[in-house]
């Protein structure tokens, strides 16, 4: 028999999750839409369909450990605790942003959360969450670095390299493949040879599994326990997260390369109402405190887009700041 949700986490928990993927949807959505309106300029990757798996694998982290993304990194900064405010300020290109303006919707970087970046080359932070692992193994921390990537980014050759280090090194290093089962518009099976994505660490002795994606709670419990592993034997180890992105690869692609009805099996299964109606049959969460959920994370990302709207721009001489560390 499935267990219930209040046998797996705390009420305090199971709505903090949801209140988490609310306020992540609701600020990609806000983003979308100061997008098609200039404010918000240059390349815009929405992480709509796969908040779950921001949500539930930092949960599943400790705040001492490290977190990589790609270039869809606004929902893990802000989950992992960074300010939606700073970030959608940071989008804006305000000085008031996460990085001063300078970053950008795919360069969000927040040390002091061990938030370390979004990267927009593809397959960039394999190399540097390899090396921070390893960092720690010489430093003697009790610290794992996890590190988020699409599935298009695994044909890189940083990521074999980096995985092969990892073994070889036996580095405190989670790999987390978020495979939403398109590289912009290639499909997964198109590209490698073995789409099954989590069987390719068997060349590099790295343990793996597959997890759905669109569960939360699954998202969860996997990285607890993948984490726990790793910070126990201080080895890699690596989780496929099969997800889906509700929009195109980014605000310039209207995926037509995907079917109606593909998308709406995935729809079905987003992982917001679907949690929603746990809470609700389960009597965790009353209609109208998921309702002021809502109005509350609206509210928020409302004035984030107030905040970044009348912020400064940054001064002409900022431009020569933080060249060298």
């Amino acid at each position: 028999m499935a267990e219930t949700l209040k046998e797996l986490l705390s009420e305090e928990e199971l709505i903090g999750f949801y209140e988490q993927m609310v306020l992540c949807r609701e600020f990609e959505e806000s983003c979308a839409e100061q997008y098609s309106k200039g404010h918000i300029t240059g390349f815009l990757h929405l992480y709509t369909g796969q908040e779950a798996v921001a949500v539930g694998c930092t949960a599943g982290l400790q705040q001492k450990d490290y977190i990589l993304s790609a270039y869809r990194d606004h929902a893990q900064a802000i989950v992992r605790g960074a300010d939606p405010k700073k970030v959608m300020a940071e989008l804006f290109g305000k000085a008031t942003g996460l990085c001063k303006g300078k970053g950008g919707s795919m360069h969000l970087f927040a040390p002091q959360l061990n938030f370390m970046g979004g990267y927009a080359i593809v397959g960039g932070q394999f190399p540097i969450a390899t090396g921070l692992a390893w960092g720690s193994q010489l430093l003697e921390e009790d610290r794992v670095t996890a590190c988020f990537f699409g599935d298009g980014s695994m044909n890189q050759g940083t990521f074999h390299e980096s995985l092969n280090w990892a073994r070889l090194w036996d580095l405190p290093v989670l790999f987390v493949c978020e495979n939403n089962f398109y590289g912009i518009g290639t499909e997964v099976h198109r590209a490698s040879a073995q789409a099954a994505l989590h069987r390719r660490t068997c060349g590099y002795d790295i343990p793996s599994e597959k997890v759905d994606g669109m569960d939360v709670i699954a998202m969860y419990q996997a990285t607890k326990r993948a984490a726990e592993w790793v910070r126990e034997r201080q080895r890699p180890y690596f989780i496929e997260a099969v997800t889906y992105r509700f929009r195109g690869h980014s605000m310039s692609d209207p995926a037509k390369y995907r079917s109606s009805s593909e998308t709406d099996v995935w729809k079905s299964r987003d992982p917001i109402p679907n949690l929603s109606r746990r809470l609700l049959e389960e009597g965790i969460a009353t209609q109208e405190r998921l309702d002021e959920i809502a109005k509350r994370c609206l509210a928020q990302v409302e004035e984030s887009v107030r905040f970044a709207e009348e912020s400064p721009w940054p001064e002409d001489g900022e431009v020569w700041e933080d060249i060298y560390v």
